[in-house]
């Protein structure tokens, strides 16, 4: 838990008031029946321990994935999995973009790591470009960290722009951790799956958190080829790290391809609606390929609307941004109808 230290991300909806969470990117359709109806099938088994090698989950994540299972290591939520591996790495020198998730510099910094950061620019939607690759030139880093879609601007990396990256780390040795949480969420989005044979350098993070509702199991996986390495993030973990609740959800989530496909469908249909109507109110919105926007608007929103029930991400404490920079969930019609009322009220005052 956090101990006297401040929440850096959102989803914190537990100081009271606040009955419509705007702040996390999670299934806007809640949690499936079928992962509920799991966690409380496997109640009668909370006196035992979990299974410390998560046998069953990691079988149905390799055929869902179509990876063996060697290449599986599960974690209590992505940010476990993200600190195993900067501990298991321990680069002396890593790459991050400005603004992206604020975990991956934490547990670099960690481990003593010197981070450097390439700046997105909103002139050109904060879309990582060419410019790129002279950078990694230029900085020589022992591990990259790229997320796609980026968190908070919800822009896809192009598979060719990852395509080269990948082929960089290759040549120089260098690890490349990429991010996939919000993928299955996302448009048009192409996984690096393919190039994990291949590719041993590559490591991809995935989590239920996002795309089954799940944030309050705390379940993720990573896929890589290089065993060596799994094997030295799962030393730097404890071995129980994923209870025997979320082994089940995860299982049942994995066939829940119809609730994946209902929540993208109200996604690409809400999206565009609520980036429309917040540019009618004269925000700035970044266009996104996710199921969150990043926007631009005046500064003290956050807290005008905290005041009204209503909780949204400030985005203040990403490099890369300041105060007036904001990122919001996509959720229902009603839910959206409502949110759009309650800023147009605040920005009246």
């Amino acid at each position: 838990m956090l101990y006297q230290t401040e929440n850096q991300h959102g989803g914190d909806i537990y100081g009271g008031g606040i009955t419509l969470d705007y702040s996390a990117n999670t299934n806007p359709l809640g949690t499936p029946p079928g992962v509920l109806a799991a966690i409380t099938q496997a109640l009668p088994q909370l006196h035992r321990y979990p299974d410390p090698y998560c046998r069953a989950l990691v079988k149905a994540i390799a055929d869902f994935e179509q990876v063996p299972e060697p290449y599986i290591l599960c974690g209590n939520g992505a940010a476990d999995l993200i600190y195993a591996c900067c501990a298991a790495v321990k680069p002396r020198i890593a790459v991050e973009l400005a603004p992206t998730f604020a975990e991956y510099a934490l547990g670099l910094e960690r481990v003593g790591c010197r981070v450097e950061r390439y700046p997105l620019r909103r002139e050109d939607m904060f879309d990582l470009d060419g410019g790129f690759l002279g950078f990694l030139e230029r900085v020589r880093p022992e591990a990259v960290f790229l997320c796609s879609p980026n968190n908070p601007t919800g822009r896809l990396i192009p598979p060719a722009l990852l395509e080269r990256i990948l082929l960089y780390c290759g040549e120089t040795g260098t690890r490349l951790f990429l991010d996939e949480c919000f993928l299955d969420l996302s448009d048009d989005g192409v996984s690096m799956e393919a190039y994990l044979q291949d590719c041993p350098q590559l490591l991809i993070l995935k989590a239920f958190t996002k795309s089954y509702g799940m944030a309050g199991v705390r379940l993720g996986y990573c896929l890589c080829a290089d065993n060596a390495l799994l094997g030295k993030m799962a030393e730097a973990s404890q071995p129980w790290n994923v209870s025997s609740l979320a082994q089940a959800a995860g299982i049942a989530a994995l066939r829940e391809g119809a609730f994946l496909r209902q929540t993208r469908a109200l996604i690409r249909t809400e999206r565009p609606w609520l980036a429309q109507r917040l540019t009618e109110l004269g925000f700035w919105v970044c266009p996104s390929k996710a199921n969150y926007l990043l926007l631009h608007g005046p500064e003290g929103l956050a807290k005008a609307l905290r005041q009204r029930g209503i909780a949204i991400r400030s985005c203040a404490n990403y490099y890369g941004l300041s105060a007036g920079w904001y990122r919001i969930a996509v959720r229902r019609h009603e839910e959206n109808e409502r949110l759009l009322d309650v800023i147009e009220y605040s920005l009246q005052k």
